[in-house]
């Protein structure tokens, strides 16, 4: 028999979730599948580090379930197309299938697997795109106004970091010392040296 597990997220009411986990126990059982834990979730989507979210991964990991059953993709995760398509294939990576009770065309258990997958993963790629020309024109848009971009610029007194290092001075205290990161206080020791 087919071992289900449930996930449920809501933002909101306990009720809510109540409302969601009734539906889905139903679908469970007519499908022939054998109910054997539960995860719910109150609190937003758009992070993984979600209590119940970390347990239902372990326990899959653990093949404590052969099939993940949740409402729809969006209570499942809302951190983008790229972290849910990475999501829904490391649930396939442990041998877990996966099913939207409520988009019929969400569903590992069926036929339309591979189809599903290579569509999600031209949703992501497409998000990935979309995101990296917002940041460019953003980046843009800066410029044109004017603005400083990247990390402010600090000044390196070489001869003091040599100085401090001729003390004695570890690279650690020079650079706590003087605001300069480590890397940067040797750097500037061996331009000053050339």
């Amino acid at each position: 028999m087919t071992r289900c597990a449930i996930y449920s997220r809501v933002s909101t009411t306990r009720q809510e979730a109540e409302n969601q986990l009734v539906q889905l126990r139903e679908f469970a059982l007519t499908m022939g599948w054998e109910l054997v834990l539960e995860y719910v979730d109150q609190i937003t989507g758009k992070h993984s580090d979600r209590p119940e979210f970390r347990r239902m991964f372990r326990d899959a990991s653990q093949r404590r379930f052969d099939v993940l059953l949740f409402w729809s993709l969006d209570r499942l995760s809302r951190e983008g197309a790229l972290e849910t398509l990475q999501h829904l294939n490391r649930l396939t990576g442990y041998g877990v299938r996966w099913r939207s009770l409520t988009e019929q065309y969400l569903d590992s258990t069926g036929i339309f697997r591979d189809a599903v997958i290579s569509i999600l993963a031209v949703v992501a790629k497409q998000e990935r795109v979309r995101l990296s020309e917002r940041t460019r024109a953003g980046l843009e848009r800066a410029r044109r106004e004017g603005k400083s971009l990247g990390r402010p610029k600090i000044a390196v007194d070489a001869a003091r970091i040599r100085e401090m290092r001729a003390k004695g001075l570890s690279w650690g205290s020079i650079s706590r010392a003087t605001g300069v990161a480590r890397a940067t206080c040797q750097k500037a020791i061996k331009a000053f040296s050339d």
